[in-house]
């Protein structure tokens, strides 16, 4: 990885390429890094990327190779660059990529000055500021790695496995590698292919031996038995390791090692997926890749806690929405037994609408990936499949989603129909390109992934579905994704027999859930969405879209409280509050805040999202009514109640019995921060940790009603990354060592500089006792 050391400039210069160009005033950093949410959020820029700029900004750096790797090749490698970039080796253009979530490698072998100080370049235009629906973030916002090798080598990405066959007592695994031959004459090649357990046991392991002519890639395969296999699943993800070596006249030249995974699926018509033969629901959200005031530059350790989150509330499964993410995300899921969907696509060869100044107000802009579509599609595609392949976790291809929007930008003379119950805008509009382009475009993009994985299905995400079922475009889908159209479900289910139907994007509705659950032909949903994201911003001031179960802060929300009460098979409780009005005696909130400070004696409504049979609620010890029974109507009870101060509690119980308890007390004044760090021992060496900061009253109850600003203060080897209170209109810079908590609390993020040594960090606020952390760099 070659992270460190970077030098960056948020300008543009033609001459920024040349190995001579005097950088000698450029800023100094190490990557990942996103400059866009480094900058002013500006009510004068686009809400749908969350009021942040873009711009052109030009990354430099030297390589110093040592001579003895004279005669080896050498690769960099780059998992992600928004957008449009091109890489410069000592001056000589290495290749332009536009696609700014794709991961992509050149060889730098031709240009390299071994054993000499070499200049990487890198100019990043996302001067298109507005091209996209949610926040981008700018520049190289994921890892960076110098990759050396032989002149025979395996291909990127060319090393790869499917399980061919799953019994109790053994698996069948197919094993293939390309092998690149560059050192001009013919050699006398080996590989081995070795299955290894959890305990470094080799469990299956094969051999082949050939020629490989000069200037050709040759591909190995060969089948591994692996007997009593350990399986992959949501509850128990086991994985292996799948070591290739290469060898030369007897001697290792390059070697691949990769987590792997055996598991079997199965999608059906009418009973929906089985994994491994179990028949089960996906229980999806739909995720987007940016981490709040971190941008779109998101370490590691953040994404475990997010997902460890979705997890604890029953998520099963995460849709890439609508584009690659960080191969982090997939190894996690890997590890965590998360389900993915991988998209590759919102947009196809003309641009959707891009609100600039309110989410889905005023008039939009129309830039975005469409102007390279046409010429990239198939290589970016192709990109996610071969990076993405060797993941257990993932289930599904997505070639697009809603790409089908009805007038945004296709349109379907079936608009004009009075059948057709999903709001159009303006009904059909002949001026808009026609749908029956999708079906074509469906069936080349399906066809790139077909040529590279066969033991996954392909799928899309249909947002107008009625004008869609007009068009070849669901045929070349081999499960079919409804976005928000739940009610085409049974009707669909009929008239297409053989299709195989899923929400792709629901909401968060009971209704919605139900759905799913009391259909066995629909196999899963995935919710939108799984947490807060940047950008599809409301009017000023918005930073983005709260239609997370978990905040911008990676906190559980209500509404994630009510999602578990539907998913979760482990007994839970929960209650919020709110005061009782005459707008809100209509429904029951599931999103209720768990408050319990009012005037007294106020109406208070107390709702409970469980999964228990039965809920008895209780004030200061005293029951109130008898135990409740689980609605099934909503999904939510409640009760109606004179507030008094104090304790309120829920009790689940199933026949009698408690299975799980919930309660929030009174809160006085605010009095003290309380600083919880996820770990207290880091790596000197860029390790992350986050600290959860509340605000308590005198008795240490947290106080959810504090706004207070907390300032933060390091002393030792670490800096600060960013504060995050998952306010959606704190719209302050990301980069302030100084915050607002919402509902009482908020996170940081402090990254160790690669030193040893003790670190002290303050949390103060004016008339409040501070919080203290200390930590050990080592």
């Amino acid at each position: 990885m070659i992270n460190d050391g970077w030098l960056f400039h948020l300008k543009d210069d033609s001459s920024a390429s040349k190995p001579d160009f005097n950088d000698s005033n450029w800023r100094r950093l190490n990557l990942p890094h996103d400059w866009s949410i480094e900058g002013e959020l500006s009510p004068t820029l686009a809400s749908c990327t969350g009021y942040l700029p873009g711009g052109i900004g030009w990354y430099r750096r030297k390589l110093d190779i040592p001579g003895d790797l004279n005669g080896k090749k050498v690769f960099i490698y780059f998992e992600g660059i928004y957008n449009r970039s091109s890489v410069y080796l000592n001056g000589h253009l290495l290749g332009f990529r536009p696609n700014g979530y794709v991961s992509f490698a050149y060889d730098l072998t031709p240009f390299l000055k071994y054993g000499e100080s070499n200049v990487l370049a890198v100019r990043v235009d996302h001067s298109k500021s507005a091209d996209s629906r949610w926040y981008t973030g700018s520049g190289i916002y994921r890892n960076v790695w110098l990759v050396t090798s032989g002149p025979m080598h395996f291909d990127l990405w060319g090393v790869t496995y499917q399980t061919r066959k799953v019994t109790g007592k053994e698996a069948v695994v197919q094993i293939q590698a390309d092998v690149k031959n560059e050192t001009g004459s013919e050699v006398d090649a080996k590989v081995v292919m070795q299955w290894i357990d959890l305990s470094g046991v080799v469990v299956a392991q094969n051999s082949q031996k050939r020629k490989l002519p000069a200037g050709v890639t040759t591909k190995f395969s060969s089948d591994l038995t692996v007997k009593n296999p350990r399986l992959w699943d949501t509850e128990s993800p086991y994985l292996y390791q799948l070591k290739t070596l290469l060898y030369a006249d007897g001697k290792i030249v390059d070697e691949s090692t990769s987590k792997t995974g055996i598991r079997s699926m199965k999608f059906d018509a009418n009973k929906g997926f089985a994994l491994n033969g179990k028949w089960m629901k996906m229980k999806g959200v739909c995720i987007h890749h940016d981490a709040g005031v971190l941008g779109s530059a998101v370490p590691r350790q953040v994404w475990e806690r997010r997902l460890k989150t979705l997890k604890s509330l029953g998520c099963n499964a995460i849709r890439m929405s609508h584009n690659l993410q960080s191969s982090d995300v997939y190894e996690l899921c890997d590890e965590l037994g998360l389900l993915i969907m991988d998209e590759g696509f919102d947009e196809f060869e003309f641009p959707k609408k891009k609100w600039l100044s309110g989410w889905n107000v005023g008039e939009p802009g129309y830039q975005g990936s469409y102007d390279f579509f046409n010429e990239w599609c198939e290589r970016d595609l192709a990109s996610m499949v071969l990076r993405d392949r060797n993941h257990p976790s993932v289930a599904m291809w997505s070639i697009g989603n809603e790409v089908d929007y009805p007038n945004d930008p296709y349109s379907h003379p079936v608009l004009a129909g009075s059948k057709f119950s999903q709001p159009v805008s303006g009904g059909y509009d002949p001026k808009k390109p026609d749908a029956n382009r999708l079906g074509p475009i469906g069936k080349k993009l399906s066809g790139v992934i077909r040529a590279i994985d066969t033991s996954r299905v392909i799928t899309g995400a249909l947002a107008g579905v009625i004008m869609t079922n007009e068009t070849d475009y669901p045929k070349y889908l081999d499960v079919v994704g409804y976005n928000y159209t739940e009610n085409r479900y049974a009707m669909d289910h009929k008239n297409f027999p053989e299709r195989i139907i899923y929400g792709s994007e629901t909401g968060h509705s009971y209704e919605s859930w139900k759905d799913i659950r009391d259909n066995d032909y629909i196999f899963g949903q995935f919710i939108w969405t799984g947490i807060d994201y940047l950008g599809e911003s409301l009017a000023w001031p918005s930073r983005g879209f709260n239609s997370g179960i978990i905040d911008l802060a990676g906190f559980i929300k209500p509404i994630g409280y009510y999602r578990m009460s539907m998913w979760s098979e482990t007994p839970m409780t929960y209650i919020g509050t709110y005061r009782l009005t005459s707008r809100s005696r209509r429904g029951l909130s599931d999103s209720a805040l768990p408050i319990w400070n009012y005037p007294d004696g106020d109406t208070i409504r107390v709702v409970c999202y469980t999964n228990c049979p039965q809920s008895q609620l209780s004030l200061n010890g005293e029951l109130v009514g008898t135990p409740k029974s689980h609605d099934d109507k909503v999904g939510i009870i409640s009760w109606d109640i004179p507030y008094k101060p104090g304790k309120l509690e829920v009790t689940g119980l199933k026949e009698g019995k408690e299975t799980a308890r919930f309660s929030i007390q009174t809160s006085g004044r605010s009095q003290t921060i309380i600083a919880t760090p996820d770990k207290t021992h880091l790596s000197g060496n860029k390790d992350l940790v986050q600290i959860i900061i509340e605000i308590a009253d005198s008795n240490g109850v947290r106080v959810m009603l504090a706004d207070d600003e907390v300032t933060c203060t390091i002393s030792g080897p670490a800096r600060l990354l960013g504060m995050e209170s998952a306010s959606n209109t704190d719209m302050t810079s990301s980069r302030d060592n100084s915050r607002r908590v919402y509902n009482g609390k908020m996170i940081a993020y402090l990254q160790t500089k690669g030193e040893t040594g003790k670190i002290d960090i303050t949390f103060s606020a004016p008339w409040l006792n501070s919080g203290k952390v200390t930590l050990i760099a080592e």
